[in-house]
């Protein structure tokens, strides 16, 4: 007798669910789906014991009559696609039908479904796979399917469910995910009698994040900045927080296919290369991703989850997802907010000394309010401008800002030689001088390297230092983009080379310093790294090691020098290592510290 068997359908049923069904989550997020696909205007999610116990999905869709309820737990039963040119052009959700049938192989499960026109609904009752037969019952309009016990007849599968809070943080963010994609219906989760959400059709995208994503800072959503393009069929609509609620994750980056949560490891490099140089390189924006393009250009049935998809052209998606989220950023003004202790409750109290009369404090509190200074009182200064002088800058590598972009009667102070205090309108700013002079010089850089490569001067003297063989042949490998930064190495002796000549604008960078960085830079290269990212990280090297320092002590003509070109550069809030190099400090906050509000 053979040794191959065929397995029986409830068996190949509990296999399939191995692979669709993981945990309590995913039973959450298939029904959620079928509830959607029937045209569901409003679902509710009722949850016990982490979905150990209970699952229950209600929704006021279609439904099915008895014959399509008999059928939808049958194994590779769908009403999605009827041939295989649909697979083709797949726009909904659970069209694999494995989700039902895997489902009833693994619990207890009661359907209960009406359809509009029918004056009763119909139930089917299935355990583990043991189907009974479909009889009369009531009902309301919809579909209302009910799992429990689930696995408890596989006790290997079940005893990997973790506690009932862990598998309902599992089942909350998929409950998150179609939410967000979803804004348009009434969502509700509860879980043992206590209600988690619940989401208003009318509350639209912002509100919706609102109310999932509470922070004890504040509404997550009023720090999200939005934008939206649409180019060659790819429609792209997105929020993206500020670098200042960035995460150590990318958690909290939520992608959206017509509708459909997915993870694509070339939107997330998209969005990544999007927020490069406005954030530090272990922290990840927060961003609220929607993507609509045709059916046709990407395919989801890859994956039994159907969380990942494959894209015809997947360089076309990344450039126009890259572009239309730099250019937002680039434009947006990020100069950070000052941080202020909290000035606790403020009452007339504030005013009052021991024992003092309660309406002496009245009075007291509002005559400050009141009595403010007047513009024509006299005002202190911290330094007036002088001629700008220039901070460590080759003659021929500027020009002297235009009059207008220098303002003779500014007002700044330099701390500790490393910050600057300036004067605004609404307050005053704290500037990292090293970190701002970052920015302006990694920009200039960018700039002349685009236009042509750096203008370079020979050394008096060149500047020798040994390499290895593989040193050797990654600077051959190499030489255009070296030559693209103005730099002359030659072989100067064996494994040895000499630095002929360096890039004026980094005259007061140690050149021996400079290739030593860059050889290392070329070294750790990632294979799959193009060629102008890899330029602009050496020059995030170049204008690090060309800015001027903290600690070092600057005149009143290179400090008007630095905030004149403050003014010009594109991103002036941010250094090209993400970290803020301004921080705001407006009056009104001022005053709440000294108490005259």
């Amino acid at each position: 007798m053979g040794q191959i068997q065929l397995l029986d359908q409830n068996m190949i049923n509990m296999i399939a669910a191995g692979e669709v069904i993981e945990r309590p989550a995913s039973v959450v997020k298939e029904l959620m789906e079928n509830s959607i696909d029937s045209g569901a205007t409003k679902i509710v999610v009722t949850i016990e014991d982490g979905g150990r116990k209970l699952i229950s999905i209600t929704d006021n869709g279609c439904g099915m009559d008895a014959d399509d309820l008999t059928k939808a737990f049958e194994p590779h039963a769908t009403s999605k696609i009827k041939t295989s040119k649909d697979l083709l052009a797949i726009s909904t959700f659970g069209f694999r039908g494995e989700a039902l049938a895997s489902i009833g192989s693994i619990a207890q499960v009661k359907a209960v479904s009406r359809i509009q026109n029918s004056n009763s609904a119909n139930c089917i009752e299935i355990d583990c796979g043991d189907k009974k037969n479909i009889s009369p019952c009531s009902g309301d309009y919809g579909t209302t399917i009910q799992v429990r016990d689930i696995f408890y007849k596989l006790p290997a599968r079940r005893k990997f469910l973790r506690t009932a809070n862990t598998e309902m943080g599992h089942i909350t963010e998929h409950f998150i995910h179609i939410a967000l994609a979803n804004v348009n219906l009434d969502l509700t989760l509860i879980h043992n009698n206590r209600e988690i959400y619940r989401l208003l059709d009318t509350d639209g995208l912002r509100r919706r994040i609102g109310i999932l994503f509470p922070s004890q800072s504040g509404n997550i959503s009023d720090d999200l900045i939005e934008t939206q393009s649409n180019e060659k069929g790819l429609e792209v609509y997105a929020l993206m927080g500020r670098p200042e609620i960035s995460r150590t994750s990318n958690k909290f980056q939520y992608i959206f296919l017509n509708g459909r949560y997915i993870h694509d490891k070339f939107i997330s490099h998209a969005i990544k290369e999007a927020y490069r140089g406005l954030l530090e390189p272990n922290r990840f924006g927060v961003v609220f991703l929607f993507i609509k393009m045709p059916h046709e250009d990407y395919d989801v049935n890859v994956h039994p989850t159907k969380n990942e998809v494959r894209f015809y052209n997947s360089n076309l998606v990344h450039s126009q997802i890259l572009g239309a989220l730099r250019e937002k950023l680039l434009g947006e003004d990020f100069h950070a907010p000052a941080q202020l202790p909290s000035t606790g409750q403020q009452n007339i109290s504030t005013y009052a000394r021991p024992g003092q009369n309660p309406k002496i404090a009245d009075a007291m509190a509002d005559f400050f309010k009141r009595h403010r200074p007047s513009s024509n009182q006299p005002q202190f200064s911290f330094k007036r401008s002088t001629p700008a002088t220039n901070y460590n800058k080759q003659p021929e590598e500027f020009s002297v800002p235009a009059p207008h972009l220098v303002q003779p009667e500014k007002k700044f102070l330099q701390v500790h030689d490393s910050f600057i205090v300036a004067e605004t309108e609404n307050g005053f700013v704290l500037i990292d001088q090293h970190a701002l002079h970052e920015r302006i010089m990694y920009e200039s850089l960018c700039k002349r390297v685009r236009e042509n490569k750096l203008q370079s001067q020979r050394l008096l003297m060149p500047e020798s230092f040994e390499v290895t063989e593989s040193q050797t042949e990654i600077l051959d490998k190499n030489s255009e983009l070296i030559e693209k930064l103005g730099i002359e190495i030659v072989p100067f002796a064996p494994k040895t080379m000499a630095i002929q000549a360096f890039p004026t604008i980094l005259a007061k960078v140690e050149p021996l310093d400079f290739i030593q960085d860059l050889i290392e830079i070329l070294e750790n290269k990632q294979a799959n790294i193009d060629s102008d990212r890899l330029l602009e990280e050496i020059l995030d090297m170049a204008a690090c090691k060309a800015a001027i320092k903290a600690g070092q002590k600057l005149t009143p003509g290179e400090i008007e020098q630095l905030l004149a070109d403050k003014e010009i550069v594109d991103c002036s809030s941010r250094c090209p290592h993400g970290r803020p190099t301004t921080i705001e400090f407006s009056i009104s906050e001022l005053e709440k510290q000294f108490k005259r509000t």
